[in-house]
């Protein structure tokens, strides 16, 4: 486990009088990187338990098929952002033992979390990193591909996250995200709100001991932008071939982006 260093190039601007939201709440910029780092903190024990309770184990289906369109190769050098538990890193080095996985997360109890479960299934050759999205500690053009799974929508300012990504992508390299986005049909969309609102944090409460987290987690989901709101982000940072793919009705989405 490594604790990042300074980045590359330029520290992320200062978030001072500027504000933000933090699920539901507005709350100083500043303030919400520790917040989201303690909401992680806390779960991040029953945190693979809680994806398979709260999706049904639908989150595995979207992360194989997040993977599916990477299609990682032996010599890759990826970065997984966001990485945590090290979900998408073990289907990387399943389907490719060769490839380059740095995990980088802004929580160390998540990344334990990771490193233990590598360890007791025997998947070695990943880097773990103590670090922020929007400001990487890699030099310019160090990866292949930069994957973040359901993790943008808790950075403070995911556009500068997309502009990080964009410094350390080489040119050809692929940018992907999954992240819980907006649901079509109207009907389907009332029952998801009805089961995020009521059943998640009561599962929270009784299988992590955190109901105000998942609550958080939730209202999180609601504040994200929708399909193309999102998609406009990813080509303002400089992103090209820019699209998406809805997953079970757009109850997540999963966005690519290439560096031309």
């Amino acid at each position: 486990m490594t604790n990042a260093p300074p980045p590359a190039s330029g520290p992320a601007p200062s978030g001072e009088g500027r504000v933000t939201h933090f699920g539901f709440e507005t709350i100083p910029e500043g303030d919400k990187a520790s917040r989201v780092r303690g909401v992680f903190e806390r779960v991040a024990a029953r945190y693979d338990l809680m994806n398979d309770l709260m999706s049904g184990g639908l989150h595995r289906l979207w992360k194989d098929a997040m993977v599916d369109w990477l299609a990682p190769r032996d010599g890759m050098r990826l970065l997984d952002v966001a990485g945590g538990t090290g979900d998408i890193a073990f289907r990387v080095k399943r389907r490719a033992p060769g490839a380059s996985v740095t995990v980088l997360d802004l929580t160390e109890p998540m990344l334990l979390e990771g490193r233990r479960r590598a360890e007791a299934r025997g998947i070695a050759g990943l880097s773990w990193v103590v670090g922020d999205a929007m400001a990487l500690p890699f030099a310019d053009a160090s990866f292949d591909a930069w994957t973040i799974a359901f993790g943008i929508r808790n950075v403070t300012r995911p556009e500068a996250a997309l502009a990080e990504a964009f410094r350390v992508l080489r040119r050809g390299g692929r940018l992907l995200v999954l992240e819980f986005s907006h649901v079509a049909p109207p009907l389907l969309e009332r029952a998801y709100d009805l089961y995020s609102f009521n059943v998640i944090p009561a599962l929270g409460g009784a299988v992590a001991g955190d109901r105000d987290s998942y609550r958080y987690l939730v209202e999180s989901i609601r504040r994200f932008p929708d399909q193309e709101a999102f998609a406009d982000l990813v080509r303002q940072a400089g992103f090209e071939r820019v699209g998406w793919r809805n997953l079970t009705f757009g109850v997540a989405a999963l966005h690519s982006g290439w560096k031309i």
